[in-house]
């Protein structure tokens, strides 16, 4: 992953991430994969490029996505 518009706190905190994909991705890996830092942001990356850039989300964020996941605000992009 290139870092040089990271931090060096935020980069330490993508090493020591836990990440974590979906059940439903199935065996290609079709997925995104998130990870909770630990200044309470949510790092999201491409699970089939792991090393690519990341993207961060506040909780408050990532809360008003999933909502709209759930209520079927975005089904038309499947």
């Amino acid at each position: 992953m290139t870092h040089a518009h990271l931090d060096a706190a935020t980069i330490e905190q993508l090493a020591a991430a836990v990440w974590r994909i979906s059940s439903f991705s199935g065996d290609q890996g079709d997925c995104v994969e998130t990870a909770l830092l630990a200044d309470g942001r949510i790092a999201v990356r491409n699970s089939n490029q792991p090393d690519a850039d990341v993207v961060f989300f506040t909780r408050a964020e990532m809360d008003a996505w999933v909502k709209g996941c759930k209520a079927g605000e975005f089904d038309d992009l499947m």
